[in-house]
Order: structure tokens, then sequence, then C-alpha cells
């Protein structure tokens, strides 16, 4: 899934202050108990060196209740120019708790990521749609939406059997079609500016495949349909949102299966997908990862077995060891992180997703591998481990 949202924290010197929160609240207008939570994480922050203005800019986002109903976390990082990131998680964390360091601590955001999917509603009738953009990966309600309104008025054809009635109802199906491809510029050039990864289209049956019709190929892509919505009075909304969060969630592990299949067949041919930490290392370094792929069991309170990894000033400076960094001709700023935190952070430098594997669904060493962007004989081959009988190479942990 993508990660990209991540990317503001790159390039940044650190250190960070990181946060995750229960963000429940007993009902919609009390925040107080989340504030009482933050009060613990702020302490923790503060003797661990956070500097109160750090401190003072979590505080006010944390005192601003998120949208969410029910159940659910959050996600904020920050450091001395303000906050950088802030996403709801599905569910609370584990833990309550803030972590101070020169690197952010990037696997409960990752988390955010994959439970997120950025999509757009688009209910249309034959003048014209509106559409709403999820808020943060669709986890709190929608903003206020917008309506793209064609210019062509005549859209009722007459009840009349004379000859008029075939000149009008030309013009109305003319008018329809204008209409249609009026909202399709619209949702075409907002498409490539937010870059959704799933489109929701939903209303009148026939303006539905009207638009349809008008959108480009690659946008068309991104379509599902969804039943049940309208842009008059009258919709059952609270169908209409089931039948949206189960197309969501669907796509959701969709997205996550492809990503595995790709793996699968990849490992099959013994080339593009990688596994083991060293060897996933080495592609990440070679900017070669397409996706990276952790064991489901890395949630939010757990680290990859304990091990770490060395990272230098640049995202792509990653090695399983201090002195292979410093022979890759990494002199400064080198330092030692958990290896999850370590791998995320190349991913991101390389514009890479990133996708959790639910357990016994692939073959991982180390519980993490890689789909690769492309192949060389330089990259590292599990065929080279089965054929040397490198036992730990070919230990299986998923």
């Amino acid at each position: 899934m993508k990660i990209d949202w991540l990317k503001p924290l790159l390039g940044r010197p650190g250190p960070f202050a990181t946060v995750y929160i229960d963000a429940t609240r007993p009902s919609e207008a009390e925040n107080r108990e989340v504030v009482q939570r933050w009060r613990g994480v702020r302490r923790s922050l503060q003797h661990d060196g956070a500097p109160a203005e750090v401190l003072d800019e979590l505080e006010e986002a944390v005192s601003v209740p998120t949208r969410a109903p029910g159940a659910h976390g959050r996600v904020l990082i920050a450091d001395d120019g303000g906050i950088l990131v802030d996403r709801v998680l599905k569910d609370p964390p584990n833990l309550t708790k803030g972590v101070w360091g020169s690197v952010p601590a990037l696997l409960q955001a990752a988390r955010a990521a994959d439970e997120s999917v950025d999509y757009v509603r688009v209910v249309v009738d034959r003048q014209g749609a509106d559409l709403t953009w999820s808020v943060a990966g669709g986890h709190v309600p929608y903003q206020e939406s917008e309506s793209v309104e064609g210019s062509h008025d005549v859209i009722s054809k007459a009840s009349s059997t004379s000859t008029k009635r075939a000149t009008i109802e030309s013009r109305v199906e003319d008018s329809w079609e204008r209409n249609a491809e009026t909202v399709a510029t619209e949702l075409e050039r907002q498409v490539t500016e937010h870059r959704p990864e799933l489109i929701l289209l939903t209303g009148d049956v026939r303006a539905v495949s009207l638009l349809r019709g008008a959108l480009s190929k690659r946008v068309l892509e991104l379509v599902v349909d969804v039943p049940g919505g309208a842009r008059g009075p009258g919709v059952n909304e609270e169908a209409l949102e089931a039948r949206i969060a189960e197309a969501v969630e669907r796509f959701r592990v969709q997205r996550t299966e492809k990503v595995l299949a790709d793996f699968r067949q990849e490992q099959g041919r013994d080339e593009g997908g990688t596994t083991e930490l060293g060897d996933v290392v080495a592609v990440l370094r070679r900017g070669q990862v397409r996706e990276l792929i952790l064991s489901d069991e890395y949630g939010p309170d757990t680290e990859l077995d304990g091990r770490t990894v060395w990272i230098g000033p640049d995202p792509l400076h990653i090695a399983v060891t201090r002195s292979e960094l410093a022979d890759l001709g990494v002199t400064d700023a080198m330092e030692e992180l958990p290896a999850t935190v370590g791998l995320v952070r190349a991913a991101l430098g390389q514009d890479a997703g990133l996708t959790f594997a639910p357990a016994g669904a692939v073959e991982l060493i180390d519980g993490v591998g890689a789909v690769l962007r492309w192949w060389d004989d330089g990259t590292p081959s599990e065929q080279a481990a089965s054929m040397s009988g490198d036992p730990q190479r070919m230990r299986e942990i998923v």
C-alpha cells in the first residue's frame, strides 16, 4: 500500500517525537479521557528530552478530537518544525506511548497505511455529480462534498408522441452525455492531482453508465460500482455507507493478496522476489524494491526478532552491520536502529509500498520480503541459499 504520505519525514534532521495514543472518546463532545492519556505520554517524552515547544504542538493537536466514531487510535509525529504526521488508526494501540529519537518510529504509522484506503465517492445523476474525498484513509467522516454540474439543462424527455418528441429525446440524450463528459473531465483532473486508490461510483443507473463511457481507461480501472446512492433525498445513508465499507475492505484485502501473489510468482521464478533480512537490506540499498513485505506478527509493540540494522544520513544507507555500512563509504551519522524502522525508512526513500503479510500467507525468512522493480545478476537469490544448504537462509518464520 501507499506510504508516500510519510515522505515529509525524509530529509529532516530530527530528532522526532512519535506518539501512539488511544483516541477513543466516551462521546462525540468529550475528549477529556484522551487528554488524560496524553499527559502521561507528555511526561515520558519530557523525561526523554523532548523540548517543551514540540510537546506543546503535540498537545494542541491531541486536544482537537478526531471525528472518527467508536474505538480507534492515532499516530502523531512531530519535530521542532511542528506536526509532520497525524493519522487515525482503525484500532487503538495496545499501549499508549511516546518515543523521542533521532528517527521517527515508523512501524505504527505504516500500520495506519495498511488499514487505510484513499478513495473518492462519486454520486451521479444526469445533471452532474457530487465528489467526496475520504479523510485519513477512510477512518473519519467525509469532508464536504464538491458538486460538479453540467452546463446542458435539457434533461427530461417529453411525454408527447409527436415528431417533436424524437427531437427532444435526442437533445436530452445529448445533454446527458455532455454532462457526463463534464463530470468525467473534472474527475480525471482530481484523480491526477490526488491519486486515489479507489473510485466508488453510485447514483442514477443511466448516469453511471454514461460517466463510465466518458472516463479514460486509466481512471476507469479504479472504479467500483456501489448501488443505492443518489443525489436527491430519500437515500438510505446507513445502508449505502455499509456497502461502501464493504467495498473498501474488499479492495484492501485484494490489494494485499495481489502483492503476495506477485511475491509467490516471482519467488517461483527465482527472480523479482527476495526474502531474508540481509538480502532485503541489500535490494533496498540498491533501490530495487517495489513493495516491502513484513510479517503481520510485527505489530505496533514488537520488533523484527530484536534484530537491528545500521543506517546513514540517506534512506538508502542501510546495512546489517556497522562495518558493512562503513565499507559502503558512509562515515558520518551512522546509527543502529530496530530493523523494522530501518526497513520502512529505506522503502519510503525509494517510493516503495509496504504490505503486511498474514501468518502463513507466504514463506518469509526472518519475517521480511520484497517484490522488486527489476532484477539482475547482482540480485541476491534464494536459489543460491538452497544449493548451499545454508540452514539460516532457509529458515521459514511465516
